[in-house]
């Protein structure tokens, strides 16, 4: 038996978000991080819409976290050769395609959050026909959307020519995050392994919740090759080894897409169990143990884990929100109405949502995701007088977050079964006004961990399952408990006021040949058209002068 120093086995962890990159070191026995480090990651958007992130920049900032807390922990006196696996947990759907000679990316990572796939989606809606469709939708478990990698993969093949070409040579290689890091990590051009794991690989909406390999019709679908793409693995299995830096030939022993990690992090091993993270976006997964649920109500049905080649699946519905985080970040960099995110929690608990000035938010940037599944919605602002200052913006916010996760969780109940309580964690959620609020929303407690690393918990569990060194009943750690404050009939107006600002979302974004239609049509029936006073519809000149004006308050 090997010895160990005084933490027994250590597990590490990399976890690669939209917005940031972590590697972090747990000990096995304990659950408790030892050390880490985190770098910044960028976004830039070319076009209207388009959303990528450079992979090299992505690659870099993971080696240098590691190897900046591999010093850590010679300089806290602990061996890193007590490291015996690694485990990686990353953003999901994001799209990369690179070459398998050079290890040159081909194209930028185009990020969950790009709708340049509107018209492919629209395109394939219209062409394919709806039982095709829904043939999709029942194998993959997902809808047709911008979101999946699916259609990321498909526009890189119809519309880059180094991507074109690679194929054409048998050079292209295309995965999620986690693939470029696993082919980078064991070796790249020099043997690297091309894999993906079952959870990340249900979210590019062609692998089968079934079999759990990529499904040739939905391959025709979206005209994939299949050459292209990873090995699907179990999410708890040793992929190959690390080729270089302070961690050679320590394994790369575990994967799982973000919230899937975090599942697993909150324990959430068991039917029925749910946990949210608030991050860039906003994820409510719903563990349904061995069942494959299919959602009338617009959730999204995915592999939850998998913990060995030969353990059996367990399944998940998903709730998707897709601005959450990046709400804030937009008051933030957008309006600069906030110095810092962290000034969101004191600045909301300023004001109530009784106050005059009270407003409804609905940050619908790129569209709404679950449950309404509506691309055509854009932001707006409901019930701005002269009252509004920036602290109501800024609980609308907030509001804006804790009302999408109400509709994702009564979708669940349709689904499922009523949730009982949430378990919640993401960098948001250290905002105690939100977590407040949330619990106010459901009617139900919320329970945040003392501990917030939840999906590097998840990705360093599944590696130490697969390594042995991970105990069955993994101690976690304490957490905070928010119970509802509200009446039921209070949080009934507060729902049915948001929903009326959120009907006035959908509709916004229509292509040129739809806005013609449209003015030909009130042309020929012509009316004078009011719009419901106190709605804002956030164009650039109207949010300059909301912006200059708040920022003189």
């Amino acid at each position: 038996m090997r010895e160990f120093g005084r933490f027994g086995p250590l597990i590490g962890a990399i976890d690669e978000g939209t917005s940031n990159v972590k590697f972090l070191v747990f000990a096995a026995n304990t659950s408790e991080v030892l050390t880490y480090h985190q770098l910044p990651l960028k976004r830039f958007s070319p076009r209207d819409g388009w959303v990528e992130q450079d992979a090299l920049e992505i690659l870099a900032a993971v080696t240098e976290c590691i190897e900046v807390t591999v010093d850590n922990l010679r300089k806290l006196d602990i061996n890193p050769e007590d490291l015996v696996g690694v485990g990686i947990t990353n953003q999901r759907e994001t799209s990369i395609v690179w070459n398998s000679v050079t290890g040159q990316p081909l194209y930028s990572a185009i990020v969950w959050l790009d709708v340049r796939t509107s018209k492919i989606v629209d395109d394939l809606t219209k062409t394919r026909g709806v039982q095709s469709v829904n043939a999709v939708v029942q194998t993959s478990g997902l809808p047709l959307s911008t979101y999946f990698s699916s259609v990321k993969f498909k526009w890189l093949l119809d519309n880059v020519t180094a991507v074109k070409e690679a194929v054409r040579t048998g050079e292209c290689m295309a995965g999620t995050v986690d693939s470029w890091l696993i082919w980078n990590l064991t070796g790249g051009s020099h043997g690297g392994i091309h894999a993906t794991d079952v959870t990340n690989a249900s979210r590019t909406q062609l692998m089968s919740l079934k079999s759990l390999q990529w499904d040739k019709g939905l391959l025709r679908f979206f005209d994939i090759p299949i050459k292209i793409l990873p090995k699907i693995r179990s999410s708890a299995e040793i992929y190959g080894y690390i080729a270089k830096g302070s961690l050679l030939g320590v394994p790369i022993s575990g994967c799982l897409g973000d919230q899937q990690a975090a599942l697993v992090g909150q324990g959430c091993m068991s039917f029925g169990q749910v946990k949210c993270t608030f991050g860039t976006g906003c994820f409510l997964l719903y563990n349904t143990g061995d069942s494959i649920v299919h959602s009338d109500s617009g959730l999204l049905t995915t592999v939850a884990y998998k913990l060995g080649p030969n353990s059996p699946p367990v399944y998940a519905l998903e709730g998707s929100v897709a601005i959450a985080g990046d709400t804030l970040r937009w008051l933030q960099d957008g309006l600069e109405i906030l110095n810092d995110v962290q000034e969101s929690e004191n600045q909301a608990a300023e004001v109530t949502d009784e106050d005059e000035g009270s407003i409804c938010f609905v940050p619908a940037f790129n569209g709404l995701y679950s449950p309404y599944w509506r691309k055509d919605a854009r932001g707006v602002m409901c019930g701005i007088s002269g009252m509004t200052r920036r602290e109501h913006i800024v609980r609308a916010a907030l509001e804006a977050v804790c009302q999408q996760t109400w509709a994702v969780a009564a979708a669940m109940e349709a689904s499922c079964a009523p949730l009982r309580r949430l378990l919640a964690d993401g960098g948001m959620a250290q905002n105690s006004t939100l977590m407040q609020m949330q619990a106010d929303l459901l009617g139900i407690p919320v329970i945040r961990p003392l501990m917030m690393e939840s999906t590097a918990l998840g990705a360093a569990i599944v590696a130490g399952r697969a390594m042995r060194v991970w105990p069955a009943s993994t101690p976690f750690p304490p957490a905070d408990t928010f119970m509802p404050s509200i009446s039921a009939e209070e949080r009934d107006i507060r729902r049915v006021r948001w929903e009326e600002a959120l009907n006035r979302s959908l509709g916004w974004a229509k292509d040129s040949k739809e806005v013609e239609q449209g003015i030909k049509s009130e042309e020929s029936d012509r009316t004078t058209t009011v719009l419901p006073s106190g709605l804002f519809f956030l164009g650039t000149a109207l949010l300059v002068v909301i912006a200059d004006k708040l920022k003189s308050i």
